[in-house]
């Protein structure tokens, strides 16, 4: 199994500004909740929702995308990580163990949110249904999802997104704060 170290943020960088200029250049829109809807509406969903009633055809680009992030990610954890920790700083690793999350640092994903035994917890079911109703209601309300407004919006300098983004974050630093404390021991 190959380990590379992952590419420091002064390579990303300009790779994520040459990306999102070429697509602002060709006049394409980012974001995964513009790929959901473009597969969506490939899949026949127009014909439930006025908001899938879209040229899907000339955004099949967005498929090819999806595709791509998948293969990524597939690559990326199966031949590039192989069975090395995630690097978490310590206090982080000491403050989701203390809320019950047992192997942080070991693991991208919480077993006990995201294992084949989360599936047959009643409270790990809530979490993730009641936070993927939220994120799509939140997707919807915004006009677009995180990266679609973090990345594209805040490329093509709209004001709209530096909100929407300004939001996420307050949202997300409230929850991890607020809400996961309370809801990660329920699990155990």
């Amino acid at each position: 199994m190959l380990h590379l170290s992952p590419w420091p943020w002064y390579v990303v960088g300009p790779l994520i500004v040459i990306t999102m200029a070429s697509l602002l250049l060709a006049g394409k829109r980012f974001g995964l909740s513009s790929n959901l809807q473009t597969l969506c509406a490939a899949a026949g969903a127009d014909r439930l929702a006025e908001y899938f009633r879209i040229d899907w055809v000339s955004r099949s680009w967005n498929l090819v995308f999806v595709a791509g992030t998948i293969a990524g990610g597939a690559v990326a954890r199966y031949l590039l990580l192989g069975d090395h920790a995630v690097a978490l700083n310590p206090t982080t690793v000491e403050g989701l163990q203390s809320m019950g999350i047992t192997d942080a640092g070991d693991a991208f994903a919480p077993a006990a949110l995201f294992s084949a035994a989360a599936w047959t917890h009643p409270v790990a079911i809530a979490m993730l249904l009641v936070g993927g109703i939220l994120v799509g209601l939140g997707t919807r309300w915004a006009n677009g999802c995180t990266s679609g407004h973090a990345i594209s919006g805040l490329s093509a300098m709209q004001w709209p997104s530096l909100i929407a983004v300004i939001g996420f974050f307050i949202g997300g630093l409230a929850v991890s704060h607020f809400v996961l404390p309370s809801l990660f021991p329920l699990l155990s």
